[in-house]
């Protein structure tokens, strides 16, 4: 108790009346001798009139022992605290909360809205690079002159897990705050050694600030998975973000998750995931491998947890695109191919594509790939995007524009960073379907409809280029698209409509093996019938119906059937010449 008073500031009667309150605590003949000496009163914790009448020596003269309680540290900061509210002054009691009544007796007890520690089961293993920035992270708290550190994190046991790391290399405990009752807290802090660590939710725009806690004047950490600013006494507070380990560091986080060193390896290049990401997939890839009766998981076993997005939280504003394109099934041209393949290859090398580059590419550089599909309705972009998201084995989500737009201002933004944040901390594929108008042109400015408009579109592309992961857009038509948007672009990817040679392969990619056409007639609808794959399919499925429906298998007549309903879907007239018999 002496040590905690002179820590805060606590006068000889405040401390005597700390030593009082919490006496009545631990020995039940103290409240009693206290109730026999305020009787008639009555009561077993002391009164202020009781101390007013057993330290008035202990005061300067011209001062009252009440005036010393009522206006001192202890009741300041919480560790003493009055009761009665109805009585008169002189009746009113003190106390110590039961959270500091423990402390004083050497238990942490339990304050409520708090946690000490994050505990093994949520603790994330951080790489050595990651420790060794929260040592010195550590150095400069301490020195600082506002001892404070924001630290952000996609995942916020991550997060927590490097506070940790900050506090035992200050050879303390953290205890992670997550209410705003704090009258009381730094007595308890100081008393059992623990560093407070704000757990701080923001919008994106939006600032928050760290509350002071009363009596405690030591460093102050907080955590957060979200965007937005943290102050602290007015003043921005130094952030340091969790970075994503190296490959290396990968592989070591990969073998202990998994526990396979070849498939460890395999994994650290090709996957560029966070610590906390790592050790999620890891667990999952074990109990996949349990299912199946394995006791060691594969590389496949982590990519099939990984595809159908486990732990993205991504469901709500997108929707996932599951299924595996394998390599028969995207139909293109070779240049086209060859196109796709480059873009394939980006995206595996983007982490250290600019380490042997020039100081001009390495200043500014991202790890994030942005690429633009164009071409007309059902040329394949979509199937294209499944393709490419089937070979790096990474989850594709198609980003769902109804779900993120707002027509309250704000809501866009902050909808769509909770979209770039959830999937840059997944490493996932985002595919934005028909883009133009969430990234379309600024437009020049009229009323404040417009005006917001455009603040919108500055946001998505600032937003954007600083997204460190694979996103994918389609459309139309490039020329509907800002003009800064196209240098933050790294591929523009045209999808031609297909000509003779990829339609003849498109027809025989979706009717597969179980059809009677012979090879003049699909000569003949490769060459007059042109129709993209989208469209192309759906002539298939309507032919299967009507063939399943005869008990036969398609046939050109079938095909015929087919492509009458797509023209007048199409709102095109139906060519004769064509369907005339061989």
């Amino acid at each position: 108790v002496v040590q905690l008073a002179a820590a805060i500031g606590c006068t000889a009667v405040e401390t005597l009346s700390v030593v009082l309150a919490a006496a009545v605590d631990e020995e039940l003949m103290v409240g009693r001798l206290l109730a026999f000496l305020q009787a008639p009163i009555g009561g077993g914790r002391p009164t202020l009139g009781l101390l007013a009448a057993a330290y008035a020596d202990l005061v300067e003269p011209g001062r009252r022992v009440l005036d010393v309680l009522l206006t001192g540290s202890a009741m300041q900061s919480g560790l003493l605290v009055l009761g009665g509210d109805d009585g008169p002054l002189p009746e009113r009691v003190l106390s110590v909360s039961p959270a500091i009544g423990v402390a004083l007796r050497g238990y942490d007890g339990l304050w409520p809205g708090t946690t000490i520690g994050i505990g093994v089961e949520s603790e994330v293993m951080l790489p050595p690079s990651v420790q060794e920035s929260a040592l010195r992270y550590a150095r400069s708290v301490t020195v600082a002159a506002h001892q404070s550190l924001l630290i952000r994190s996609g995942f916020l046991a991550e997060a927590k897990s490097a506070a940790a790391a900050i506090a035992t290399a200050m050879q303390c405990r953290p205890v992670f705050i997550e209410t705003e009752k704090l009258a009381g807290l730094g007595p308890w802090l100081l008393l059992r050694g623990l560093i407070p660590v704000f757990v701080v939710e923001a919008a994106p725009g939006e600032r928050k600030g760290l509350p002071d806690i009363p009596g405690y004047a030591g460093p102050v950490l907080a955590v957060t998975s979200a965007e937005g600013a943290v102050e602290r006494a007015g003043q921005a507070v130094p952030c340091w973000t969790v970075p994503v380990p190296t490959a290396q560091e990968r592989q070591g986080l990969w073998h202990r998750a998994i526990g396979v060193s070849d498939s460890a390896g395999v994994l650290a290049q090709t996957h560029r995931h966070s610590s906390a990401r790592i050790q999620m997939l890891g667990s999952l890839a074990r109990r996949e491998a349990a299912s199946q009766g394995r006791t060691d998981p594969n590389v496949a076993d982590v990519i099939a947890v990984s595809v159908i997005g486990a732990g993205t939280d991504l469901d709500t504003v997108a929707q996932p695109l599951r299924d595996p394109i394998p390599d028969e099934a995207l139909v293109t041209s070779a240049a086209l191919r060859r196109e796709l393949e480059v873009l394939a290859v980006r995206c595996r090398l983007r982490e250290g594509l600019a380490s042997p580059l020039g100081v001009a590419v390495t200043t500014r550089y991202r790890p994030g790939v942005k690429a633009l599909f164009v071409g007309p309705s059902g040329t394949g972009k979509t199937l294209a995007a499944g393709w490419l998201a089937t070979r790096l084995g990474l989850p594709l989500y198609r980003v769902d524009l109804a779900s993120v737009t707002s027509k309250y201002i704000g809501e866009t933004e902050k909808n769509l960073a909770q979209l770039f944040a959830q999937a840059e901390r997944s490493d996932v594929v985002l595919l934005f379907d028909e883009a133009d108008s969430l990234f379309g042109k600024r437009t020049d400015i009229k009323d404040s409809n417009d005006r917001f408009a455009n603040a919108q579109t500055n946001y998505v592309l600032q937003r954007i280029e600083s997204y460190d992961g694979i996103v994918l857009l389609t459309s139309n038509s490039r020329s509907r698209f800002d003009g800064a948007f196209s240098r933050r672009l790294d591929m523009i990817v045209e999808f031609p409509a297909p000509g003779p040679e990829e339609r003849r392969d498109l027809w025989l990619a979706h009717l597969g093996m179980q059809h009677r056409l012979i090879a003049q007639e699909l000569n003949r609808l490769a060459a007059t019938v042109d129709l993209a794959g989208g469209h192309i399919r759906n002539v298939v499925l309507t032919a299967a119906v009507v063939a399943q429906q005869a008990g036969r298998s398609i046939g050109f007549a079938d095909i015929v059937v087919g492509l009458a309903a797509e023209y007048r879907k199409l709102g095109r007239q139906v060519p004769t010449e064509w369907i005339k018999p061989l």
